[in-house]
């Protein structure tokens, strides 16, 4: 898979030959990649923006539907013309920084075929697409609560709601995160068989998804507590002579519960022919450990070892998520990948992508006080021009660097629609001296004392330790429960269903941000 390179051309120079030749707007993600959460049914074209509704009107015609929504095929017109799809957000706003950064559609773009660009651009904007890449969740199963997950994504945070009902006093965009236990994301069959998303998946798969897609990434939650993924796995040991040049490829937390699940996963690796890992961090140590609530930074270094040396990986990516409290500690981490890099090889050892999250928005690093975001700023570049160092990174990794410290240096808010900075104060103080309570944790022990300093003058409202502890925060929510693409009256799709409340999706009506819509 992936363009020919021409000799010497840099991503801005693809930008110009090819990305430009279609429009100024044109991602080719909207087109051959897809994002689809089976349990529940969404999908988006990329991680970046929330995931929108498959109607089941649309599924029962069609079951690549799946990808081939009413609502993208209006963003890939769109695209064709030069528009900028709001939900794309992310990318125009690295872009308009400046200093000529390149977005992650241009990433997106460039693992396609020069002929692939070209025939996304000259198609009828309604056509069904065959994917290239696709990720796919089978549900939210999950042992990790991440600080900036939630209850959609992790099973583990729903059970924190169950125990201690929701965070209190959240003002932001963070407040539709941590209210509730996201009923809308759970599977809406209790059984895989009688999913219809999954079923449509795979009369997609053995009708030609199999074929034609060059990766597959499995996501979650965690997809090895998945029966669906281990399906995928015997698949490719029962089907020897398909899916031969297929990418492979699971997310993976790497910290199982039992050893005999890694044994398992390296196991079937061996019959796969183009295994891939993707696992994620972005902290090191007792840092990590914090805002990945769940993980053993040494444990997971373990087994990320194990998977170097005794599985059959052909590659493995890191995956940084980008936030205010990684920065700490984030040098480190990087130090920690290159000694993987020194022991097991440059092409074999964890690749590193950086990720800037953007919700919620008061866990974002453009939140930060100018004093800080300068001293990381700082502190990062100093790391990144150290003699010898660029010699081992790798050049999409050197650039995504360079946009981080672009982003401390220039970007003042998250997204566009950011609250006040008094409110993503507030925000930042008051879940996670929460956070602490329900957690056993401790912010003060856990990060340096210019983090400490900020998070200890900051004034804000929690509930206390006593009232946490004893369960008598209630739990009072303006979210419905209801998913909207199994109500009984979502009868019309997205172009006649009018919904007040957007619950964890992207609002295709208006192409405006997604998540919680409160009256």
């Amino acid at each position: 898979m992936g363009r020919k390179y021409w000799e010497g051309e840099t991503f801005q120079l693809f930008k110009e030959r090819m990305i430009d030749s279609v429009s100024e707007s044109f991602c080719a993600a909207k087109w051959y990649n897809a994002t689809i959460w089976l349990g529940h049914g969404q999908t988006a074209s990329c991680h970046h923006p929330p995931g929108h509704w498959i109607p089941l009107d649309e599924l029962k015609e069609n079951f690549t539907a799946i990808h081939n929504t009413k609502h993208k095929k209006k963003m890939r017109k769109m695209m064709q013309e030069g528009d900028r799809p709001a939900e794309c957000e992310y990318c125009w706003k690295v872009e308009d920084m400046g200093r000529n950064n390149i977005s992650d559609r241009v990433y997106k773009t460039e693992i396609f075929t020069d002929e692939d660009i070209i025939a996304a651009g000259d198609m009828p904007w309604d056509a069904d697409v065959e994917l290239r890449t696709l990720e796919i969740a089978f549900d939210r199963a999950c042992n990790f609560k991440c600080s900036y997950c939630n209850p959609a994504f992790s099973s583990a945070w729903v059970k924190d709601i169950n125990t201690y009902g929701a965070y209190q006093n959240i003002q932001s965009d963070g407040r539709g995160h941590f209210v509730d236990t996201a009923e809308w994301a759970k599977p809406i069959a209790d059984k895989e068989d009688n999913n219809p998303y999954i079923q449509a998946f795979w009369k997609w798969w053995e009708s030609s998804l199999s074929d034609n897609l060059e990766e597959i990434r499995i996501t979650g939650g965690e997809p090895i507590m998945h029966t669906g993924t281990w399906k995928l796995f015997d698949w490719f040991e029962k089907n020897p002579t398909r899916g031969r040049n297929m990418r492979f490829a699971i997310n993976s937390n790497l910290n199982p519960e039992t050893n005999k699940v890694l044994d398992k996963m390296i196991e079937k690796s061996w019959h796969i022919p183009h295994f891939e890992i993707y696992t994620s961090a972005e902290a090191h140590g007792k840092g990590q450990e914090y805002i990945r609530d769940g993980m053993d930074y040494e444990f997971w270094k373990s087994n990320l070892h194990r998977i170097m040396r005794e599985s059959n990986v052909k590659k493995t990516n890191m995956m940084m998520t980008i936030n205010s409290l990684c920065l700490d500690t984030i040098t480190d981490f990087m130090d920690d990948m290159l000694e993987f890099r020194k022991e097991y090889g440059r092409e074999r050892a964890p690749v590193m992508s950086l990720n800037i999250l953007r919700f919620p928005s008061f866990q974002s690093a453009a939140i930060l006080p100018e004093h800080i975001k300068t001293h990381f700023k700082n502190k990062i570049e100093v790391w990144f021009n150290q003699d010898g160092l660029q010699q081992q990174l790798h050049d999409g990794e050197k650039a995504q660097i360079q946009r981080l410290i672009d982003y401390l240096d220039v970007v003042k808010t998250p997204h566009r629609n950011t609250a006040e900075t008094p409110k993503l104060y507030n925000d930042f103080k008051t879940f996670f001296a929460q956070y602490d309570i329900r957690r056993g944790k401790s912010f003060r022990d856990s990060f340096s004392p210019i983090f400490v300093e900020w998070f200890d003058s900051i004034e804000a409202d929690s509930p206390s330790a006593e009232d946490i502890l004893s369960k008598r925060i209630v739990l009072n929510s303006t979210i419905s429960d209801h998913d909207p693409a199994t109500m009984d009256e979502y009868e019309g799709g997205d172009d006649a269903h009018e919904q007040k409340k957007t619950v964890g999706g992207w609002d295709t009506e208006t192409d405006s941000l997604g998540g919680v819509v409160v009256e």
